[in-house]
């Protein structure tokens, strides 16, 4: 009988993770302190990251040794499977192979512990007591509510209100596992009230979100923040997706020819995608297809602007370099809520920006009906985030199956939905909305990006 499931043994776990800013072709941009519009120095970083997490940040080292702690958590679940979607193959009658590495296996239910664990240990090594954050959909939220469980640290998390209202399972796992959650914008921070007094029905952004965990962390001396995605560390964390599935595919016989995964900030798309990247940076696969895949509700790699920005609502982070749409933007409520970020990480932006990779925008409407595809044939409800690469990856093999070509495809399954039930359930009734934000607000979002001199 063909194979289906890839497995790996636990030893073959990675020991290593990968940074991709060893085989970058120029120079990542230098961070920039909004204050002094110079680059940013370490000591500028630490009353938010403990110092190792600091050095990830700006290492140039191609491998980083993941702490043998950390490991040992990552045996919970990990290695993760890598399927061959032969069902859905069948289903839609094309000649390409759909391979996809699925991330749902973990406690919280996604990717976000592999970094979430690593974050919390490094904390703790430091001293620190308490982990404050911001969440989206709650993906990031509840793992990184896992994740200081077990390393006994007390977590802070400032959810998305409208995630906070649509997802209220996500905010019973965070609290289940002892962290305490709170809709963003809120009246616990300077800045939630400031933003609830301009306007009281604010569905939040995670901009917002992050302003509020900053400022709680920066008020409080035993205190950190914690970001789950966007900074290089965390795509760095991620890798151990990409660098398993390398292993698998060769397992499989076959390299990829094309690989989407989900994007809103970046961690999970980067981390299964990075390893592969390193083959086409060095010639070995020049011809390997990398797609971001985003919502048309915020199109930020598709209609952002590259550009020094926040990476939060009230301007407090030091100025990246991305593709962003303003950080002032309030993206529509659409139910992929972990998708609803103005900017992306500054590693995947760079490598948009030079062709390396590209980028697909699509409406929630068709990423449902995708999604609802996939669990009728290979069994998986998915996360509505993670729906959009598999529309993108069922596309590229409906186009396989009017050429001809026997493509293998490749998508980072990065959740289950089992908490957005309630998105299937707006769906399968015919309440789902697609959102478009008009070119004209974006343009008036971009219109305050801040003045650096790059």
């Amino acid at each position: 009988m063909a194979q289906t499931k890839f497995l790996l043994d636990e030893e073959e776990i990675p020991k290593r993770w990968y940074n991709i800013q060893a085989d970058l072709p120029t120079p990542l941009d230098p961070v920039i302190n909004p204050a002094t519009k110079e680059p940013i120095k370490p000591q500028d970083l630490a009353p938010l990251f403990p110092m190792e997490l600091i050095k990830q940040e700006a290492t140039q080292e191609r491998w980083i040794p993941i702490p043998e702690e950390v490991r040992e958590i990552y045996r919970l679940w990990r290695p993760t499977p890598l399927y061959r979607a032969r069902r859905l193959e069948r289903a839609l009658k094309t000649p390409a192979k759909i391979y996809y590495k699925w991330e749902g296996v973990s406690p919280p239910g996604s990717h976000k512990p592999n970094t979430a664990v690593a974050q919390a240990y490094y904390n703790m090594n430091e001293g620190v007591k308490r982990i404050a954050t911001e969440t989206g959909a709650g993906q990031w939220g509840s793992a990184l509510a896992f994740a200081t469980r077990l390393f006994g640290l007390d977590c802070t998390i400032y959810m998305v209100k409208v995630s906070y209202e649509q997802k209220p399972y996500r905010r019973i796992l965070m609290e289940s596992w002892g962290a305490k959650c709170f809709p963003s914008p809120s009246e616990r921070t300077e800045y939630g009230r400031k933003v609830l007094e301009q306007d009281p029905n604010c569905p939040g952004s995670l901009g917002i979100a992050i302003s509020e965990a900053i400022k709680d962390a920066v008020a409080h001396e035993d205190t950190h923040y914690s970001l789950g995605s966007v900074l290089n560390h965390v795509l760095l964390h991620q890798t151990v997706v990409g660098l398993e599935a390398k292993k698998q595919m060769e397992l499989t016989g076959d390299y990829p020819d094309v690989i989407f995964g989900c994007v809103g900030g970046g961690s999970n798309y980067s981390g299964a995608v990075f390893p592969f990247v390193a083959d086409k940076l060095s010639g070995k696969k020049p011809d390997l297809q990398v797609v971001a895949c985003e919502p048309k509700a915020c199109p930020t790699l598709t209609k952002g602007l590259y550009a020094y920005d926040h990476g939060d609502t009230a301007g407090m982070t030091p100025l990246l370099k991305m593709f962003t749409l303003g950080k002032d933007f309030v993206p529509p409520p659409i139910h992929a809520g972990g998708l609803r970020y103005h900017g992306d990480a500054p590693l995947l932006c760079k490598l948009v920006k030079e062709g390396i990779m590209r980028a697909k925008a699509y409406h929630q409407t068709e990423v449902f009906k995708a999604a609802i595809t996939f669990a009728r044939t290979e069994g998986f409800l998915i996360a509505p985030e993670t729906a959009h690469c598999v529309k993108a990856a069922i596309d590229e093999a409906l186009r396989c199956k009017e050429t001809g070509e026997e493509k293998v495809i490749l998508f980072a399954n990065s959740g289950h939905g089992h908490f957005d039930l309630a998105a299937y359930d707006s769906y399968l009734r015919g309440k789902i909305i697609d959102y478009e934000y008009p070119v004209e607000l974006i343009k008036e979002a971009l219109k305050k990006l801040p003045k650096v001199g790059r």
